[in-house]
Parts: structure tokens; C-alpha cells; sequence
């Protein structure tokens, strides 16, 4: 209302009328003050065991970010490419979407590669650690962001939004995904894609004795403790009907590691799934197990040792699988019908 004083109180230097030059440069210094260190909040990254790990929001994430954790987040991304036929998008989307949100966007790849389909949307992929590439198509663009922080775009909706691979970082998924449906247009398109990290086999190979379910018990029960879930895939149909999505369409896909199995396609989904597990056992292992376990560095190196003998063994026949599930926000959604008294 006129007449009343803003509830922030402003410097008396900055609401003169008459801002001289001197002013301007003292101005323009302050303000790179803090995008310095806002900058170093984000990339002072902690070292650990010899792995360097995000530094915004830090703890909050168990896996590395380093060089190493780059290539294997690329070879993950080749594996699932591979699993969902070289599609980058299962849903239905429009041929000529606007806006696009990709969530914990990693390396960038998916986001980067969206850039190329769709020339003419405007493509944002947010993550808590800036390692993104810096030349990446000109309609594409990278920020720092916590997505289980609220939310900040306002009335800028989203033709389309992307959550992939965020088992083990998530800690509320409902309020992740009711976030997700306020900020997706209606008749938009949500597709989450993540796994169930508990093991299985198809032959029995995997016995309760055997070293990886042994590992996987243990890594599973450290996860959960720590407040994150390793096993979405299978809720997130669940978790999308709460949320209001509806045209639910939900698959599953077995990720078998290794090239044992018959089929040739899950043979070639095999060759790359073990690729990225046994480059990546340090990195899902040395956070969890030290922090929340309690374990020495020794230890965790030397159950990723076994893990490894018996995955590179012809017996074992290990596998997870991966979710994908994508729904459409209605055109009018319950709560706009129940403001309008409809």
C-alpha cells in the first residue's frame, strides 16, 4: 500500500537519487564481493580419501564429482541411452516444446544433447556442483541449485521436466514431485528414470553368503539411514498418481552387469552396466560406508576388492533394474478447478 516503508531496509549511499560514479565502482565492487564468494561456496570443493566431493550444500550428496565420477556418470548415461533404445525422451511431449527443466542434470549430457533435438527450446539443468562443460548450445544453460530447496521460478512453467538417476540424493520424493507438478504446465510432462539398487539374479547365483549381496545389504541399510532412498524406481508411479500426473505409463528394465546374458541387447546393456560398476565401487562405496558405517578407508577398499572378484567370476549373474515412468498434468488441475468453485 502507499505510504508504507519496505520491509527491507536499504543502505542510505544506494536510495539517493544522485548516484555518483565513485558510488557506482564502490557498488560494483561490493556486489563482486559476494558473487566471489557465492562462487567459492560452490566450487571450494572437499577432498576426502583422496575423492573431492560438491561443496554447496555439502553432505547432502554421498558420491563424488571429480574427473574420475564424470566419466563414469558419461558411461552411465551411454548405459540407460542403450536400455531405452537411443531414446533421450520416452513421453509424448510436443514436437516443439518451450521449456524444458532437466533435475540433477550431472555432467549436462542429457541436457546438452536435448540442446540438439530441440533447437528452438529453452533447456535448464540444475545440479548442486558445476561440472558442466562451458561450450554447450547456445539454447542450454546450467545452474547451481538444491531441488529439494523451494522452488524460485515462479509463474515460468515447464513443457517438460526430467528427473533422472537421483536414487541415493532425494530425501522427501513426494514433495520432490508435487514440486515437480506446480512447475510443469498444464498438459506438460513429467519422466522420472531411476533405479532399484537391490540386487537380484535370474538363476540363483546371488546368495545370501555371496560378497556383492552381502555389499548390497549393508550399502542399502547405510543409505536409508542416512535419509535417502537407493530404491525409487519401483515408487514412482505411486508417487506421481499422489502428485496429480495422470496418463501414468510406467516400465521397468532389467540391468543385468555383465555380457552372460543370451540376448544380445541385455548382453550389450551388461558390457556397459559392468563398465560403470566396477569403475564406479569406489565412488558409491567410500562416502557411505566411512560416514555413516563407521568404516576405515582399508576396509571399504578392500570389500570393493571382493566385490570385484566375484563380478569379474563367471558364476555370478547379478542384476538391478531401471524405472522409467512418465504422466501428463492435467489441462485443469483439482486444485484450479476447487479455486474457481468448479
Amino acid at each position: 500500500m502507499a505510504g508504507e516503508k519496505s520491509e527491507i531496509a536499504i543502505e542510505p549511499e544506494l536510495s539517493h537519487a544522485e548516484y555518483g560514479q565513485e558510488q557506482g565502482r564502490a557498488f560494483e565492487s561490493e556486489i563482486a564481493s559476494y558473487t566471489t564468494s557465492l562462487a567459492s561456496d560452490v566450487t571450494n570443493y572437499k577432498y576426502e580419501h583422496g575423492r573431492r566431493y560438491h561443496a554447496y550444500k555439502e553432505g547432502s550428496y554421498m558420491l563424488p564429482n571429480d574427473e574420475k565420477e564424470i566419466d563414469r556418470l558419461d558411461i552411465l548415461h551411454k548405459l540407460i541411452m542403450v536400455t531405452r533404445d537411443g531414446k533421450l525422451v520416452k513421453a509424448p511431449i510436443a514436437k516443439n516444446p518451450q521449456r524444458i527443466l532437466d533435475i540433477g542434470t550431472g555432467t549436462g549430457i542429457w541436457a546438452i544433447e536435448m540442446g540438439d533435438e530441440y533447437p528452438n527450446a529453452e533447456i535448464l539443468g540444475n545440479d548442486l556442483s558445476a561440472i558442466q562443460p562451458r561450450w554447450v548450445p547456445q539454447n542450454v544453460r546450467f545452474e547451481i541449485d538444491d531441488v529439494e530447496a523451494d522452488w524460485t521460478y515462479g509463474a515460468k512453467k515447464f513443457d517438460y521436466i526430467h528427473c533422472r538417476s537421483m536414487a541415493i540424493s532425494i530425501r522427501d520424493w513426494p514433495r520432490l514431485v508435487k514440486q515437480c507438478f506446480q512447475h510443469v504446465k498444464p498438459g506438460g510432462w513429467l519422466e522420472m528414470v531411476d533405479l532399484d539398487l537391490e540386487y537380484t539374479s535370474p538363476d540363483g547365483s546371488l546368495t545370501e553368503d555371496s560378497f556383492c549381496r552381502r555389499v548390497n545389504k549393508n550399502y542399502l541399510d547405510a543409505m536409508r539411514k542416512s535419509g535417502t532412498e537407493p530404491c525409487p524406481g519401483p515408487r514412482l508411479e505411486g508417487w506421481m498418481r499422489e502428485a496429480g500426473f495422470v496418463d501414468l505409463h510406467h516400465e521397468k528394465f532389467h540391468m543385468p552387469c555383465g555380457t552372460w546374458p543370451l540376448d544380445e541387447r541385455l548382453k550389450e546393456i551388461g558390457a556397459w552396466n559392468y563398465l560403470q560398476m566396477i569403475e564406479g565401487l569406489e565412488a558409491f562405496h567410500t562416502a557411505v560406508f566411512t560416514r555413516v558405517l563407521g568404516w576405515s578407508v582399508e576396509e571399504v577398499a578392500a570389500m570393493n576388492e571382493g566385490m570385484k572378484r566375484e563380478l569379474r567370476g563367471p558364476k555370478m549373474h547379478l542384476m538391478f533394474d531401471l524405472h522409467v515412468c512418465y504422466g501428463r498434468k492435467p489441462e485443469v488441475d483439482v486444485s484450479e478447478k476447487e479455486s474457481r468453485g468448479l
